[in-house]
């Protein structure tokens, strides 16, 4: 049993796969935590998913709904409040695909109409998600906004992609977003910038198990967990955190500000 940090919370969690994803451990996490949740994803990954077990495992309602449609959007905050029994005091959008990723497309021979759904579903649905809650009062004051990201927003990883562009925009959003919600309902907007994780998506990048181990050696404190991930959700989401907003918040044992380790240097010696 956790310390209660989110007792009496009321939770929205977007992205929930299966046991490896960062969302499924986010809501097993604010579940021990004492807030009450409901889960959402697209519904195709729900087919291929077992968000239903999730939902089984800490009595929580899973509501299907496509996360680039503001009509699914509006019927799942309106069917969240009925069920949770008022408004929603934070959310977690995990959610980011690239089908040229995907489908192994080269940066240099992008299908453009894919780089458009790749931001259409990784960033902009994060703005939808959260114009969709203002506009229908369905946040509680003092609420918390999540988005996970990735250091490829700010720094050149070839292999990440248009995931890069997708991910920049997402925290562009945060910023702007957090400005607006932060002045009329002191709801907070943040994202985490989080280290490689081998969830489903993360593992579909080329070069992931390299970079992995990479990303360990480079970071002084290692590289952080899915289950870590979780945790600092958790305090983001409670209210020992109100008055952080609009920032990217790397959670990545170091790796950010590191520009050289030993380890490494000692890989180029051999």
């Amino acid at each position: 049993m956790g310390k209660q940090l989110l007792e009496g919370k009321k939770g929205a969690i977007f992205g929930a796969l299966d046991p490896n994803s960062i969302a499924w451990k986010v809501a097993l996490k604010a579940h021990d935590e004492g807030a009450k949740i409901v889960l959402s994803n697209a519904p195709i990954a729900m087919r291929m998913g077992e968000i239903q077990k999730l939902g089984e495992e800490i009595g929580a309602e899973v509501i299907a709904a496509d996360a680039t449609s503001v009509e699914d959007l509006e019927a799942l905050f309106s069917k969240s409040m009925e069920i949770l029994g008022g408004k929603i005091d934070f959310v977690l959008h995990s959610i980011g695909m690239s089908p040229n990723v995907r489908k192994g497309k080269d940066y240099g021979d992008l299908n453009y109409d894919w780089f458009q759904k790749t931001l259409d579903i990784s960033a902009l649905s994060f703005h939808k998600v959260m114009q969709t809650l203002e506009k229908n009062d369905a946040l509680n004051e003092w609420g918390s906004v999540l988005a996970l990201s990735y250091i490829a927003a700010q720094k050149v990883f070839p292999d990440y992609s248009d995931m890069a562009q997708a991910k920049a925009l997402l925290e562009s959003i945060a910023r702007s977003y957090g400005y607006r919600l932060g002045k009329s309902k002191k709801v907070r907007v943040n994202t985490i910038s989080q280290s490689p994780t081998p969830t489903t998506a993360g593992t579909g990048v080329g070069g992931f198990d390299a970079f992995l181990s990479y990303a360990d050696q480079m970071s002084p404190l290692g590289n952080a967990s899915a289950e870590e991930c979780a945790d600092y959700c958790v305090s983001l989401f409670s209210d020992y955190t109100r008055k952080v907003t609009m920032q990217n918040l790397f959670h990545d044992g170091g790796f950010s500000n590191t520009g050289i380790s030993a380890e490494v240097m000692e890989n180029f010696r051999k």
